[in-house]
């Protein structure tokens, strides 16, 4: 049947900023999806305790008076996003994230910013599985031409986003976007969820060996990019 033909946990944030050390959460999303179905969703409005700075609010909508009047605790919102991603995985169920370097460092970082325990302290290990499909897509597609953002990558694959930088429509649709990716590609439906956890690990260190090589050649020859998925060098394993 395939893991992109069972329950799948779409998962995504919009934030303060694009540093996921420094930035905050604003809102997130953990939607369950099988079968490109719906079947459920959380959604959390957080207020981060910092402004939010004019781009951010241009590219989410949500203002410092509306986080601060509807907003939970930024605490209270990592904890809980943390809690719900823990539980599924604990399960065996996959969490997608498009670009999952980004969401699940953020998380982490706001985890351990708030004194809370980290993914790992909850888990016990390292946050698996993990289906992101960015990291795929630039790997099965390698010499695809074009952007490879969410809103281009779900044109790609005839994927429906209904309002990008929504964190529950990315968050669906990310999830949508990987049963695409599985469907167009029979290689990657055939591994299981752990499997396909392993394999990304390969390719996003080889994206970023190769990327590295490009920007040295390219004039900058003490350019280094971080290989480590699904959590960045600085908050894999110990946290940050």
């Amino acid at each position: 049947m395939g893991w992109h033909r069972e329950l799948l946990i779409g998962f995504d944030l919009e934030t303060t900023g694009t540093d996921p050390a420094q930035a905050r959460i604003v809102t997130g999303a953990v939607i369950e999806v099988r079968a490109r179905q719906v079947l459920g969703r959380r959604e959390w409005l957080a207020d981060p305790g910092v402004p939010i700075p004019g781009d951010a609010v241009a590219v989410h909508g949500i203002t410092d008076e509306r986080a601060a009047a509807e907003g939970r605790p930024a605490a209270e919102v990592a904890d809980a996003i943390a809690g719900v991603l823990t539980s599924y995985w604990q399960s065996g169920v996959p969490v997608v994230a498009y670009n999952a370097t980004f969401d699940l460092s953020l998380l982490t970082a706001e985890l351990h910013r708030h004194g809370l325990p980290s993914l790992r302290d909850r888990l016990g290990t390292e946050p698996a599985p993990v289906i992101d499909p960015y990291t795929i897509d630039r790997s099965v597609e390698r010499y695809r031409k074009g952007k490879r953002n969410l809103e281009a990558v779900c044109r790609e694959y005839g994927v429906v986003l209904s309002a990008a930088h929504d964190a529950a429509a990315d968050a669906q649709a990310a999830a949508e976007l990987a049963c695409a990716i599985a469907d167009r590609h029979p290689k990657v439906a055939a591994l299981g969820p752990a499997e396909l956890h392993r394999r990304q690990i390969e390719w996003y260190a080889q994206w970023a060996a190769d990327f590295q090589k490009f920007l040295r050649g390219k004039g900058d020859p003490a350019a280094v990019v971080d290989g480590t998925w699904p959590l960045r060098g600085e908050f894999s394993a110990t946290g940050v």
